[in-house]
């Protein structure tokens, strides 16, 4: 089990309020998962995409509502003369080390839940001839009641593979993706098992996609010794088609996504093969070989 003395010493370093900085080998052995994950995404043709860290809050179709206690805002103070000289002037922080806010703007934008929906605004109103395959990286928001180094995490960061399409071009690439994974995870000697799993709604007992969820399974996670999603398989049937406009043969795209936490994946790296550099497995040959059709 990595314990926090462990990871510091591979170059972590940890704010417990649920954010890390990575240097030294954590940091090279994330920026070969990444690789890792699109070379995985290779397998797929998928085009590179890349979005700000911010979305304006019209563009998350109902998240507001299925996750408020997950959400982050991005906040400004009202940027009048007077309302900015009462912030200066004031005591700035209380004596908790919380902002002492005056007056704020309206506030417009969410810092980014999930890579992918990105995507979905960025195909607003697209008629597709064929089906589309992307890849994107962001940094991700996701408040939680508590916080584990690289385990679980205020901001982490994402790599996704998005397929728009029909139901069944989403169902080939999930069924694909799910394989390339768990080839992977055997090349890397890093085991993993399927579970189906439901997201983590607020007020779940009274919220219809929760319910839904249970009886028709969209969301899949590998996990990790048994309780660590490292990775996630969602399929989204047209919602995201259908809020933005982007049609497949006439109808609404359907669109799924392979998503992928890549903090999680440098704990589970290093808890599986340990904390020796050289004893780590080569990600970036393992991938080329679970990406090859």
């Amino acid at each position: 089990m990595n314990t926090l003395t462990d990871l510091t010493g591979l170059g972590l370093r940890w704010d417990p309020s649920g954010q890390a900085g990575l240097t030294g080998p954590l940091l090279a052995l994330a920026d070969d998962c990444d690789r890792a994950f699109q070379r995985l995404a290779s397998r797929w043709r998928c085009r590179e995409e890349a979005y700000p860290a911010t979305l304006p809050a019209t563009a998350l179709h109902g998240h507001l509502r299925s996750f408020p206690h997950q959400v982050t805002f991005a906040t400004a103070l009202d940027s009048t003369d007077d309302n900015l000289a009462a912030f200066a002037d004031g005591p700035v922080l209380d004596r908790d080390g919380a902002v002492a806010l005056t007056r704020t703007a309206p506030v417009t934008a969410v810092l980014t839940p999930a890579a992918c929906h990105h995507v979905y605004s960025a195909h607003q109103g697209e008629q597709l001839l064929t089906a589309v395959h992307v890849t994107t990286r962001n940094t991700c928001f996701r408040r939680e009641s508590s916080y584990e180094p690289l385990r679980r995490q205020w901001t982490f960061a994402m790599r996704e593979i998005v397929c728009l399409g029909t139901a069944e071009e989403t169902a080939s690439f999930l069924a694909e993706a799910r394989a390339a994974v768990d080839r992977f995870a055997v090349l890397i000697d890093l085991p993993v098992d399927w579970t189906s799993a439901t997201d983590p709604f607020f007020r779940p007992e009274r919220h219809p996609g929760h319910l839904l969820q249970r009886i028709q399974p969209v969301k899949h996670e590998a996990t990790y010794g048994g309780s660590l999603a490292l990775a996630s398989a969602n399929l989204h049937h047209d919602h995201f088609g259908s809020a933005c406009a982007i049609t497949r043969d006439g109808a609404p795209a359907t669109t799924a996504c392979l998503a992928f936490g890549v903090e999680r994946w440098l704990y589970a790296l290093v808890d599986r093969h340990g904390t020796e550099p050289g004893g780590w497995p080569d990600l970036l040959a393992a991938a080329g070989q679970a990406a090859a059709r």
